[in-house]
């Protein structure tokens, strides 16, 4: 199975332009190839995880990656998928999630040697004058192409700016500036991209001739893929600062049992041979196929060690409603108003809801217990000595915080 051919049964690719040369590139390891990301917090989350796992996956083929920062269109609102303009940041707030990202980036991309590269879009972006742009990129884009575009038409009901409009603009100008500095010749990017990708592909054909190579490439789910960064409790981020080894390892663990072969296909470096065994698999065998994929992409991004340790922990829990690793939430004076504090704040504070509307729900639909015992009343509260010894809050079947006082 060729390089290409396995990026397609592992279900990563959507659609292509140029597949033939596409194959000839990434199956040769003759692929310069480049995917952004955004710098709007400090730490990259399990929304990246395909971009992530794609970039070593074809690394370890001979293909050079590019991580593009967005330090440039950073300082503008990107429109796509979205129906509010971002707040804008400063270039230091850019600058330091930028240098957050590179470490991270490290544990899946080999960066030494040059064998890929890290750049930020605001080397070139910035220092372009509004009517060089305007002469040199602008004759090469037609608005009315531009408002079919489906990032902008979800925007156009409430309003459009000029400022976001000019959006396709600057990603289509990062591929035509990445492919003369760095040779880059190839961008991935999730269905949500498309157009913006397509314009950066035009215009190198445009101003270059039909001869430049630039190819471009979106993945399938990429859009989905952000998502899975979400869920009820906030992002599951990769900084363990942020989201634990062991609530990440659970994050996984938690998947749904349509999605769990879905994400062990496209996510883990499992052989495909092996994982296309597991189609077969139902019942208790999904529990085992979730265990597999949390603890391989814990040990991608914390280490064999941490995801040992979670996984040990996760069975612990479950098997005697004990772990030596379950997240704790340390309570302070200040959390107990009046000298209590109630089950709807514990779940906020705890960040197993995010928020008190959430945890209403959770009491009342029946779902949280504390040691072991159902809350089901939603005034139900605590003084600071309770917590003395430490009680284990529990939301759902599966999501745990160990409850201690200061």
């Amino acid at each position: 199975m060729t390089v290409y051919d396995e990026l397609v049964a592992r279900g990563l690719i959507a659609q292509v332009t140029d597949e033939e040369e596409i194959k000839e590139l990434i199956n040769n390891g003759k692929a310069t190839f480049y995917i952004g990301f955004d710098p709007t917090a400090d730490s990259l989350h399990v929304g990246h995880f395909m971009a992530l796992c794609l970039m070593k996956r074809l690394q370890m083929a001979g293909n050079k990656p590019i991580a593009l920062i967005g330090g440039g269109t950073g300082m503008i609102g990107d429109p796509s998928g979205r129906t509010d303009m971002r707040q804008m940041m400063t270039t230091e707030t850019i600058q330091h999630n930028c240098d957050c990202f590179k470490e991270q980036m490290s544990k899946f991309i080999d960066f030494s040697d040059g064998k890929a590269l890290m750049v930020n879009n605001a080397d070139w972006l910035m220092d372009l004058n509004y009517i060089e742009v305007l002469r040199e990129v602008g004759p090469h884009f037609s608005v009315n192409r531009m408002l079919t575009a489906e990032c902008y038409k979800q925007r156009m009901e409430k309003g459009l700016s000029f400022l976001e409009f000019n959006y396709m603009i600057m990603q289509s100008y990062d591929f035509y500036a990445l492919f003369q500095k760095y040779g880059c010749n190839m961008q991935f990017g999730g269905d949500d991209q498309w157009s913006n990708m397509l314009g950066g592909t035009e215009l190198i054909r445009r101003k270059l001739g039909k001869d430049a190579y630039a190819m471009t490439i979106t993945l399938l789910l990429n859009s989905e893929g952000k998502k899975m960064g979400k869920t009820q409790s906030g992002a599951v981020w990769l900084d363990p600062q942020k989201t634990s080894p062991f609530d990440f390892y659970q994050y996984w663990r938690n998947v749904a049992d349509a999605d769990v072969l879905k994400c062990i296909r496209m996510l883990t470096f499992l052989p495909i041979e092996e994982i296309n065994k597991m189609d077969s698999w139902e019942g208790a065998q999904l529990n085992t196929a979730k265990e597999i994929l949390a603890f391989e992409l814990t040990k991608l991004v914390h280490g064999e060690a941490e995801a040992q340790k979670a996984q040990d922990s996760a069975k612990a829990l479950f098997s005697t409603g004990t772990a030596a690793d379950m997240p704790s939430v340390t309570l302070t004076a200040a959390d107990f108003a009046d000298g209590s504090i109630d089950i709807l704040a514990l779940l906020v504070k705890s960040g197993l809801t995010p928020s008190r509307s959430e945890a209403r729900r959770a009491v009342e639909q029946g779902g949280v217990s504390m040691d072991g015992e159902k809350v089901s009343d939603i005034k139900t509260s605590y003084a600071h000595d309770d917590f003395t010894e430490g009680k284990i809050l529990k939301k759902g079947k599966k999501n745990f915080r160990k409850i201690c006082n200061s």
